[in-house]
């Protein structure tokens, strides 16, 4: 019998009135407390009438969530109504924390996106509730998951040890590898060089180009491109890879349980110098720390074609489907000292923040009973991609399987439109008996396991839920740290000066108290990792 989650029954304080509009223009209103059944469908009888209120950003694609397939079908097998307050993406956080710290509260935040601070901040201050105890005897399809995943129950625990949020879970096994290296294939070919190997034979190529002049432009500017400031995917850290140690936007990696800062590191120091020969010779974009990324997809679909190679996310999204058959993936390159390996970000797909139920709920068993409804694994796929009749259909076996999408649409754009996202788990082992993978995501599967899975990087930084007090620390501390760090990163690659500044470099670090920083990643990592074995 795996280790139950807790048994403190939640008590919840007095009726606190929403006065925040909806979309529609009506005024929101709190549910009184009504009675509601502890099984099965629906959850309140006919006879009873309620109507919870959630506010919930949302997408500009998307209509309010009232119209929205899923949340149709929810109400007519529940009999329980949502009151949404749906406020467009780019205005939510703010209206947000207006109610939170107003206490002006709706009964929950769908989609609630609040940081590690604020729910424990706030959880401590009583405007949200904590919830183990309403998973224990009212969430039995969250509750069977988290005994199932003790690192999701980790993710979940706050340092104080309530839950004070429900997790979004999407196990395809593709966030930790943001990055692919491509080459123009067809450029390789013009100038007879077979696919290169290792770093100095990628050199050779991008040399060949310019020499070639392949894309027809008069100029030298066939180049390696990236766009390392867009935070995910982009970034040089694989190549930094092929030096002994992989890098990452965050700079920290995890090796043998250890916490490593890279950029102290001596491969990351070689890595650059070696690099900055690369921006010296012109053979990677100069405007790679100053266009965006918007600005970086654009060139792979202009007139003369830029990119000699590049890192991204995948191969369409950059030179788009016209030009994607003239790209071919390179798998993880050899490096000046024999070093190959793929890094693994620190990027998780395991979320919290998805879902929290406030004071000024009356109804907070039958608010936990109906999100509940959305871990469904079939309805968590619904809720993650899109609802049947849009995006699935049922096969034989009652597996979700894609169906077509409308002539001119992307799996994204649609995606956006009929999907709300938010609360749901579906799990490495939902895929092939839930739900099918749609096809974009099957395809990257198979391309990390045939250029890159014998290569990986084996250990992350897991998503560490810390105390306010370290929050606080890291904040004062590590934002100069990571400042210095950034601006450095830029200088060095692109004018050098890294060997003579190195030590000087490293000891102004130490100096802003890099030590407390380690002290306390460490710390965290330690602790989520003992969770996790006392859960399992």
């Amino acid at each position: 019998m795996k280790r139950r989650i807790g048994t403190v029954l939640v008590a919840v304080v007095a009726l606190v009135g929403c006065s925040d509009s909806g979309a529609g223009g009506n005024e929101n209103s709190n549910a009184e407390r009504v009675d509601f059944n502890a099984e099965g469908l629906p959850l309140v009888n006919d006879d009873v009438d309620v109507s919870l209120t959630f506010v919930s950003p949302k997408s500009s694609l998307a209509p309010d969530f009232d119209e929205m397939v899923i949340f149709e079908r929810l109400e007519e097998e529940t009999n329980v109504s949502i009151n949404w307050n749906n406020i467009p993406g780019d205005g939510y956080v703010e209206r947000r924390n207006l109610m939170l710290a107003g206490n002006d509260l709706p009964d929950a935040f769908y989609n609630a996106g609040l940081s590690d601070y604020d729910l424990v901040r706030y959880g401590r201050d009583g405007a949200i509730i904590p919830l183990e105890g309403l998973i224990e005897e009212h969430a039995p399809n969250l509750q069977r998951i988290l005994e199932e995943r003790p690192e999701l129950l980790a993710v979940l625990t706050a340092p104080d040890g309530h839950i004070y949020s429900l997790p979004r879970v999407e196990e395809m096994g593709l966030v930790p590898f943001a990055n692919f290296t491509a080459i123009n294939q067809a450029w390789l070919d013009e100038v007879g060089l077979d696919h290169p190997d290792t770093l100095d034979e990628l050199k050779e190529a991008l040399i060949a180009f310019q020499a070639a002049d392949v894309n027809g432009s008069g100029s030298p500017d066939e180049v390696l491109s990236l766009t390392p400031n867009d935070g995910f995917q982009g970034y040089f850290g694989d190549l930094f890879a092929a030096f002994g140690l992989p890098d990452n936007p965050n700079k920290f990696v995890v090796r043998d349980s250890e916490v490593i800062f890279t950029a102290v590191e001596d491969e990351y120091k070689e890595a650059i110098a070696y690099f900055h020969e690369w921006f010296a010779e012109g053979l990677i974009d100069a405007e790679a720390f100053t266009h965006d990324t918007g600005q970086f997809l654009a060139k792979g679909k202009q007139d003369p074609n830029p990119l000699g190679a590049f890192i991204f996310w995948e191969i369409e999204s950059v030179v788009g489907q016209d030009r994607a058959d003239d790209y071919a993936l390179l798998g993880p390159l050899e490096g000046p000292n024999g070093h190959r390996m793929y890094g693994r970000s620190n990027h998780q797909e395991h979320h919290r923040s998805a879902f929290v139920i406030t004071s000024a709920n009356e109804n907070p068993e039958l608010t936990m009973r109906w999100v509940d409804q959305l871990y469904d694994p079939k309805l968590s796929a619904q809720i993650n991609w899109g609802p049947i009749g849009d995006i699935y259909e049922e096969d034989e076996n009652g597996m979700l399987v894609n169906v077509e999408l409308p002539e001119g649409t992307t799996m994204g754009e649609f995606r956006e439109r009929v999907a709300p996202m938010g609360p749901s788990v579906v799990l490495e082992e939902h895929f092939g008996t839930v739900v099918d993978m749609e096809p974009r995501a099957k395809q990257r599967l198979e391309d990390i396991e045939t250029y890159y899975a014998d290569y990986i990087w084996k250990e992350n930084y897991p998503n560490v839920f810390m105390t306010e007090e370290e929050l606080d620390r890291l904040n004062y501390i590590e934002t100069d740290i990571m400042d210095l760090v950034n601006r450095n990163y830029a200088r060095w690659l692109m004018n050098g000066g890294v060997e003579d500044e190195w030590d000087g470099y490293v000891d102004q670090l130490n100096e802003m108290g890099l030590d407390e920083v380690m002290e306390i990643r460490q710390g965290a990592y330690d602790r989520f990792h003992q969770q996790v074995s006392e859960a399992e």
